[in-house]
């Protein structure tokens, strides 16, 4: 019987690597001048509204682990700019439904394009057993994002 000890190194790297992609995706310069002015949270408020649909500013901020105060910030940006729509919320008038306008829609979908695009070269320049090991990946790493 063989008993598994887990390796620190393995979070450790993870940690490290996860890091250098996202702060790569980040630094790439392929931002559109419509979203280099977004912050990283009005980002993720404008993916998350795109991904769950309506959403108020407690589960914005509950989703995004992040404070109400933050959310509230990043749509004193979002909602002047037209990227996002702020409504009554018809069962309770002290809250606000929020939705992704199509003007925040097409900014996303731009800056997906330039992002997916600029992956999808490094990823085709790997070797197919390298491309098949890192699909199998992403599952998992999914479910390490969801458990964090």
């Amino acid at each position: 019987m063989f008993i598994v000890v887990p390796d620190p190194a393995v979070a450790r790297d993870l940690r490290i690597v996860v890091g250098s992609l996202a702060r790569r995706l980040r630094q790439l310069h392929v931002a559109s001048a419509e979203d280099e002015a977004l912050s990283f949270i009005e980002l993720g408020v404008l993916a998350r509204l795109a991904r769950d649909g309506a959403s108020t500013t407690t589960r914005l901020a509950a989703g995004e682990r992040v404070t109400s105060q933050a959310v509230t910030a990043a749509l004193r940006e979002l909602v002047p700019r037209g990227l996002v729509r702020s409504a009554p919320d018809p069962d309770d008038g002290r809250r606000k439904v929020l939705t992704l306008t199509d003007a925040g829609r097409a900014v996303l979908a731009g800056r997906e394009e330039r992002l997916s695009s600029r992956l999808r070269e490094v990823v085709d320049g790997l070797d197919p057993a390298e491309r098949e090991c890192l699909a199998a990946a992403i599952p998992l790493l999914e479910r390490v994002a969801d458990d964090l």
